[in-house]
């Protein structure tokens, strides 16, 4: 085999077509020429020693001989890539060996690999049609070796060689068959493995870089801000200060966590004890709303309906997605007050933030904050919307599904 035209399938090496072929030195091609050429040395040495029934008038083996010798050899290396004309070829040398007429019967055996062949590379169909001729030319070989002897107890045996060949060669194409849709069965199973997991390592990945811009946004945002806090009122109000630094360091550890926390899952030699999912929920929206409080930032939170136990992704979604509004605003709106509207319905979650900062005809609260809120409501089946009030200020409202108990 050339070198690029095969490929390692379950531990084999095939061809282009799918089909076995064997590495090193012993290639089909050289395994044929071998068997060939041993053929047509047996079919020399039975001749000469004149093992079957004496021919009448029988010639010495010459070049033609010698040249339907080589025609088997030839035809039986070639048998692969062109076994129709191998059997072809095969069919004719008893033929014309016996009309030569040459000692020897062992050239009515030569169809046979002809017949085997047709079988196992063209199929069934072909094989019963080639085993067909196959027993005819072995049928009017031995006739021609007989003579006027009484050949119909030739048939039968005749038809069974042919039909044992073809048998033969069938079942090993069936064979063959089957494995090459195995083996490609196989790579396409694999290939569609690899695909999954190709796929959710990108969502996996997506999905830690929007908790890390999260975490780490709505972070550096408060601190930002109370470290200028901090330096406005270092010098006159000391106190104050302090209390800004008391206010990020609180900030930072809460970040840290989370950031650690996230960071943790692309270990895969952590504790068992560790927890596998980002920290948050609505459990912690009062925290959350502390901490944006701590920036100047009044938010007034309202919960419309009864509160209850939300799926952990829905929980963490509606957190994340409270908490990315509250740091554009901080960030980018200038406002002073922000109300937080929670509604439970039986089959939703509503989740309603506005603010009373400025707003600009081009106001989009630009950044990835906004597209990250919209992935995690549509990774839900729900949907979010942003964009300015028409009353002033700049609204987020989402829709999140809650399945219901089962």
């Amino acid at each position: 085999m050339e070198p690029g035209t095969g490929r390692i399938e379950g531990g084999w090496m095939v061809d282009t077509k799918g089909e076995p072929v064997r590495c090193g030195p012993w290639t089909p091609v050289a395994t044929d020429a071998v068997l060939g050429v041993c053929a047509a040395a047996a079919l020399l040495v039975t001749a000469v020693a004149g093992i079957g029934p004496p021919v009448v008038d029988a010639r010495p083996l010459d070049a033609g001989a010698a040249a339907l010798a080589v025609a088997v050899a030839g035809a039986i290396t070639v048998r692969r890539r062109h076994p129709l004309v191998a059997a072809a070829v095969l069919a004719a040398v008893p033929l014309l060996w016996f009309l030569s007429p040459y000692p020897g019967r062992l050239a009515a055996l030569v169809p046979l690999i002809g017949c085997y062949t047709v079988a196992a590379r063209c199929g069934w169909r072909w094989g019963v049609g080639a085993a067909a001729v196959t027993a005819l030319v072995q049928i009017l070989a031995i006739r021609v070796v007989l003579g006027d002897v009484e050949t119909v107890g030739v048939v039968p045996d005749a038809v069974l060689l042919a039909a044992t060949a073809s048998s033969a060669g069938a079942a090993v194409g069936y064979h063959r068959a089957v494995l090459a849709a195995t083996r490609a069965q196989h790579a396409r199973e694999t290939q569609a493995r690899e695909e999954r997991a190709r796929r959710l390592a990108a969502e996996e990945r997506l999905r830690i870089a929007r908790e890390l811009h999260d975490v780490v946004g709505h972070t550096m945002a408060t601190v930002s801000v109370q470290a200028g806090v901090g330096l406005h009122v270092a010098e006159q109000r000391p106190a104050q200060a302090r209390e800004a630094l008391a206010t990020i360091k609180t900030i930072c550890d809460d970040g840290l966590a989370d950031v650690r926390t996230i960071l943790g899952i692309l270990r895969a030699d952590g504790p068992g004890g560790e927890p596998r999912a980002p920290r948050g929920g609505l459990d912690r929206l009062t925290d959350l709303c502390d901490t944006a409080g701590a920036t100047g930032l009044h938010v007034d939170l309202v919960v419309d309906g009864e509160p209850r136990p939300l799926p952990a992704p829905v929980d963490l979604a509606a957190y994340r997605i409270v908490q990315e509004a509250l740091t554009n605003v901080i960030r980018h709106a200038g406002a002073g007050t922000v109300r937080l509207v929670l509604t439970y319905e039986p089959s939703r979650l509503l989740i309603r933030i506005r603010d009373d900062g400025r707003r600009t005809a081009t106001d989009t609260r630009c950044g990835h904050g906004i597209a990250g809120m919209r992935e995690r409501a549509r990774a839900l089946s729900g949907r979010l919307t942003a964009a300015p009030h028409p009353d002033g200020g700049f609204e987020v409202c989402a829709e999140l599904p809650v399945p219901g108990p089962r």
